[in-house]
């Protein structure tokens, strides 16, 4: 069975290594919005041993982190669901209290026309590579 995340990227590289990658999604409603991936497939988190679990969820802290620092959002969404895609992966989404869809979830009823607000993917980048190098 074909996997979307196994089959390609997932959205635009801001970083990767042999075991995991974070992407950038195409989403104008929601800049910022990353994902974080795992490189082999494998379909829930329970699958992974503990240390690829720790290693995993540092990286999404890491980028939920940098997407704190440079984006400044009133709330941050994790959420790795997999209903769609069966392979590992978690969203990483800045929230903001005028967002399109706030309270409910970006995939639920849209609540009002949210604005767009600027974002530096360079800046995103680099605040997470630097945050990964360590």
């Amino acid at each position: 069975m074909p996997c979307d995340l196994c089959d390609n990227l997932g959205g635009a590289l801001l970083w990767q290594d042999e075991f995991c990658r974070v992407v950038l999604v195409d989403d104008p409603h929601y800049p910022g919005f990353s994902r974080v991936i795992l490189n082999q497939h494998i379909k829930e988190m329970t699958d992974l041993g503990i240390s690829e679990r720790s290693r995993l969820m540092a990286v999404v802290f890491n980028v939920e982190s940098a997407v704190r620092e440079i984006l400044h959002p009133d709330k941050i969404n994790l959420a790795s669901l997999g209903n769609m895609t069966p392979h590992v992966h978690w969203h990483v989404i800045p929230r903001y209290s005028d967002d399109r869809h706030f309270p409910n979830a970006i995939w639920g009823e849209t609540q009002r026309n949210g604005g767009r607000r600027p974002m530096g993917i360079e800046i995103l980048r680099s605040t997470i590579r630097s945050k990964l190098a360590s």
